[in-house]
């Protein structure tokens, strides 16, 4: 099984909100609401939306770095950047019942979430993004076959997810590097049909 998840973004003429229900009437059934820079306030009713949506499509609705609003509102999960509350902290608040992503570029990175009982793994960039600010060490195709081969060498077993730039013409290649899924958003929202090109990803994944 080879996972695809949307992380949600904007741009002139999409919400938020718009790029849910674009992924969603693409076949996407993995959604991370992502507002960087956005207070509680703001961002949680756009959350509680999106948690409908999602929950009317019987996808997975993840949302970055907001812990608390995560547990309130009774989303899936969490995603944490590795500057956001650690994974181990998160776990001890959040259960065993919740979903926990970490942000991870290097394998000391990965074996820390891993320890402190994350769920996946999102881990990147692969290639430069505009998506994201203060951007780690790219990796590349090379970067995730040493990680993953460091994992293995570790017996770390948890799904690894490439994000980062990531395009449909790069699953045939990340699919073969041992990765578990894709992470994606600007490739989908910068493209002249939205929803045509996420189902195209979804199909690519299949294959």
């Amino acid at each position: 099984m080879f996972d695809v998840q949307f992380i949600t973004h904007f741009t002139d003429t999409i919400t938020y909100l718009d790029s849910v229900r674009i992924a969603l009437e693409g076949g996407c059934r993995w959604i991370q609401l992502r507002m960087k820079g956005a207070t509680d306030a703001e961002t949680e009713p756009v959350a509680r939306e999106a948690l409908r949506l999602c929950r009317d499509a019987g996808a997975t609705f993840i949302i970055d770095d907001r812990v608390e609003l995560v547990k309130r509102l009774g989303a899936d999960g969490v995603h944490l950047g590795l500057l956001d509350m650690p994974v181990a902290e998160a776990r001890r608040y959040l259960g065993e019942d919740f979903i926990i992503g970490g942000t991870a570029n290097t394998f000391d990175n990965i074996r820390l979430h891993y320890e402190g009982g994350a769920s996946y793994i999102g881990c990147g960039p692969f290639r430069f993004t505009t998506t994201k600010e203060k951007l780690a060490p790219t990796l590349g195709l090379e970067g995730y076959r040493r990680l993953i081969t460091q994992m293995r060498e570790a017996s770390i077993d948890l799904p690894i997810v490439g994000i980062g730039g990531v395009t449909a013409e790069d699953i045939p290649d990340m699919k073969a590097v041992g990765l578990s899924g894709i992470a994606l958003s600007g490739s989908v929202l910068r493209a002249a049909d939205p929803v045509a090109e996420m189902r195209r990803i979804m199909q690519l994944t299949r294959q």
